[in-house]
């Protein structure tokens, strides 16, 4: 290592900028080396192989030198995803074997079965094809594993590879690596992979519409939008909830107008609205029958987009009792969440409108003003004959603000699949005139399927009404505490222990069935499978987690004692159950990458299944707390399996709090 080492001290130069240098001019001379034994220049042929396998050795380990220089000063305490370790150990590898291929594919994935090792890199095949296609090479990709196999540079997590079949590359990770991350977890807690530099992410969830109740249709959002925040808040992003509530347009003015007549002293009084819907039905009943009334409903919105400040007034009299009763079910489902109205982008339409017609990409048809986007179907109307505003202009507005004055490195509209064409379209137009680069900001939508009833058509109540969201959360509490009681719990449960199980199992379920499902596809809603504590329900799931918390209480170790023994005990993995137990809650941070990349929280929710499943075949096989049979005392207690009992109930705590259910210690 002298060599390096001298590197590493060049006189003068930041040491990382010296191996880079020297890593450059490593890299050009096994090149020429190359281009000599394509000349066929045969008296000096092996040695130039000599030569050029003593350089390909120096260069590795000079990469691993730059490596250990980059990653020294404050150790991370994130959770290393091995995944992630592998590809760039494979990456190096294929870029040492075949230095001209760019960009060579890297095909990482953990093995379906033990005995192909614990992961597979599978790239091998893909490189025959590129060979074959753009150098007209044919090399079997036996041939290339083995190549690639020889290139691993020294690294800390594998034992051994092996090459199977058609250039399968199995591999097998080094047990101490294992037992350590599982340590540097429990001491450090459970921490987010590293995912690169902070970004400004943008949610647009929920977003009900002022004077209507909150219905099934909006759970989804809700709970979906909720758990992304909870994911990127997680990995240390800095997150913006945003609920882009219906809070302006025509509908306000058959609200007021309406007000006006059923509670003239509304500007001194504050009006008794108990029941927003039945006043809402009301107006629009009157709005569709009386000629009169239309006309002034009219008037009232014209006064109202004027900024009156008594139509204004009567505006946000409207919207405070609408919040009021959105505001229960987020208290319920534990949301957090800005509100940002359409009405929050009132002032910036006009802009809008302009900054669209000095481009030139207006077109005026019939009165109105309309955009159309290139690769799109329907065009954007940014006003109407009349001189007013419509939804695409306010989500222009939106996406406007979000990107200028945000500054948002990605915003994520979680919104239903029925929405896409217009979604699309209005991402289209945000790229036509410049506000992104797609290859900069990410700009998704977030879609998803209807809720469907156990008949499969659209989940209605029996008189064909849109369920009440309310109304659902409360018959899940009815159910959850049924469903306790048919258990006996509350004979062993203290009022307030049965009363959180209660919480916990309702809106747990809720939530779970939601997030289990890929969220494109519709789903069924079914209280009774949802709560039922077999298969992959949150039922089991919490059930599980408050198992695998008793047993430590059982065994009377506190939690100090757990942290001070997760520091002076090896965790040893020698009982298969033991060890695919450990590497089951090491898969935790790529699991998470993944959904990073694609969104979909189901994702989690079958790892966290899996993880349960795992965990109940370790228990079963392997002997945590050993008892006398006779007199059923503690004779003795393997701390090396109670440090995996905690690892795995660390893992399944921060995935429940990244899908928003509250566990609890006791059910």
């Amino acid at each position: 290592r002298c060599w390096a080492a001298a590197a590493l001290d060049g006189p003068g130069k930041p040491p990382a900028l010296a191996l880079e240098k020297e890593i450059k001019f490593l890299t050009a001379e096994i090149d020429r080396l190359k281009n000599f034994e394509c000349l066929g220049v045969s008296p000096s042929l092996e040695g130039l192989r000599e030569e050029n396998a003593k350089l390909k050795y120096r260069l590795n380990i000079l990469q691993k030198s730059l490596r250990e220089e980059r990653n020294k000063g404050e150790p991370s305490k994130g959770m290393i995803n091995i995944n992630k370790c592998l590809q760039d150990i494979f990456g190096m590898a294929i870029k040492s074997a075949y230095p001209e291929l760019e960009n060579p594919p890297l095909l990482v994935t953990p093995s379906q079965q033990p005995r192909f090792g614990d992961y597979q890199c599978n790239s091998a095949m893909s490189i025959t094809q590129i060979l074959l296609k753009s150098k007209d090479q044919k090399v079997s990709p036996r041939e290339i594993a083995d190549q690639i196999a020889r290139n691993i540079p020294d690294n800390e997590c594998i034992e051994k590879v092996e090459i199977a079949g058609p250039g399968f590359i199995n591999v097998h990770l080094k047990k101490d690596f294992v037992s350590k991350q599982l340590s540097n977890m429990l001491i450090n807690g459970v921490q987010p992979p590293a995912v690169g530099e902070r970004k400004k992410v943008v949610v647009d969830f929920s977003s009900p519409n002022i004077a209507k109740e909150m219905h099934v249709g909006h759970l989804r959002s809700t709970i979906i939008g909720d758990s992304m925040c909870r994911l990127f808040e997680f990995v240390g992003y800095d997150v913006l909830r945003l609920n882009h509530l219906g809070d302006w347009g025509t509908q306000f003015g058959m609200l007021i107008a309406h007000l006006q007549d059923k509670f003239p002293d509304y500007l001194t009084v504050s009006p008794p609205i108990g029941d927003l819907q039945a006043f809402y039905k009301e107006s629009k009943r009157r709005f569709d029958t009386e000629e009169e009334f239309k006309k002034r409903a009219y008037q009232c919105v014209v006064l109202l987009q004027s900024k009156n400040p008594d139509f204004l007034k009567a505006w946000k009299l409207i919207c405070d009792v609408s919040r009021k009763e959105f505001q229960k079910i987020y208290d319920c489902l534990d949301i957090t969440i800005i509100e940002r109205g359409e009405s929050y982008y009132q002032d910036r339409m006009a802009d809008i409108v302009k900054e669209f017609e000095e481009r030139g990409f207006v077109q005026v048809d019939d009165g109105r003003k309309i955009v159309f986007v290139p690769g799109c179907s329907i065009p954007l109307t940014i006003m109407k004959s009349d001189g007013g505003y419509t939804y695409d202009t306010s989500d222009l507005a939106a996406i406007k603000q979000r990107l200028f004055e945000e500054k948002a490195d990605a915003i994520i509209y979680v919104v239903d699949s029925g929405q896409a064409v217009h979604l699309q379209t209005v991402f289209a137009a945000a790229q036509m005139i410049g506000w992104y680069d797609p290859k900069v900001t990410r700009v998704t939508h977030a879609a998803f399927g209807v809720v469907l009833g156990e008949d499969k058509k659209k989940f209605k109540t029996r008189s064909g009404d849109t369920v009440r969201l309310i109304d659902l959360l409360e018959e899940g509490l009815k159910r959850s505490m049924d469903k306790l009681k048919e258990k006996g719990r509350h004979k062993v449960l203290s009022p307030e222990e049965l009363k959180a199980a209660q919480t916990s199992v309702a809106f747990g379920c809720i939530k779970y069935a939601d997030l289990s499902h890929n969220r494109i596809n519709d789903y069924i809603f079914s209280f009774d499978k949802m709560l039922d504590d077999r298969g992959n329900t949150a039922a089991y799931l919490l059930y599980a987690f408050t198992r695998i918390r008793s047993i430590a209480r059982l065994a009377n170790i506190d939690e100090g004692t757990l942290q001070k023994t997760a520091r002076t005990t090896e965790i040893i993995l020698d009982h298969e159950k033991e060890w695919k137990l450990g590497k089951c809650i090491l898969r935790f941070p790529e699991i998470l990458q993944k959904i990073l990349d694609d969104l979909l929280l189901h994702t989690l929710c079958d790892y966290l299944y899996e993880l349960a499943t795992t965990f109940t075949e370790f228990y079963d096989n392997c002997y945590c707390v050993e008892k006398d049979r006779q007199t059923g005392q503690i004779v003795n207690v393997n701390m090396w399996r109670m440090l995996l009992c905690e690892a795995t109930a660390a893992v399944m705590a921060k995935g429940f709090d990244i899908l928003g259910i509250k566990p609890v210690q006791k059910m």
